[in-house]
């Protein structure tokens, strides 16, 4: 098991995050026949001016391991949180490192980012028929469907709104 230390990432670390982003998504085959998606994970610069880029590295090495995109409504990278709630996207595992807890420690830096921001609930949206990993992650963690909220982006692109509330602390 991988020592996994998440940190918010700086500008030395976007090429890096924009590589590792791409191959996840690539590895999944999440973007086979997409046009022009790998071009928006690789632009970790414009996520980082509309959004927390947050990095995730093995503790000893300091290797990339992982990267996600936390975001708050009304931001250019929100598609599902309303006022009072958070978001995050993108999330991505260097292919070499998954099944080793760093997707879980992801998702908990963005529940920390959104309990110390005073929000109640964190949104996700995950595609339909892809990354089952991701899929039992989000259910484990508390994630419930939001089907309302489903939306299609692109003709066989369907993605399913997810949905962490979060009791507001004393």
């Amino acid at each position: 098991m991988t020592s996994t230390l998440v940190r918010r990432a700086g500008p030395a670390d976007f090429a890096a995050v924009a590589r590792l982003t791409v191959a996840a998504y690539e590895a999944d085959g999440q973007l086979k026949g997409e046009t022009g998606y790998a071009e928006v994970l690789a632009d970790v610069a414009g996520r980082a001016e509309h959004g927390e880029i947050l990095a995730a590295v093995d503790a000893v090495t300091g290797r990339l391991l992982g990267s996600v995109t936390f975001v708050l409504p009304g931001t250019r990278y929100a598609q599902l949180c309303v006022a009072g709630e958070a978001e995050f996207r993108m999330l991505a595992v260097d292919p070499a490192a998954q099944g080793r807890g760093t997707g879980a420690a992801l998702v908990e830096a963005c529940v920390a980012r959104a309990v110390a921001l005073g929000c109640t609930a964190l949104m996700i949206c995950v595609r339909a028929g892809h990354a089952e990993a991701a899929h039992q992650l989000y259910r484990r963690r508390g994630f419930v469907r939001v089907p309302e909220q489903d939306w299609t982006p692109l003709p066989g692109v369907n993605l399913l709104a997810l949905r962490l509330p979060i009791a507001p602390t004393p």
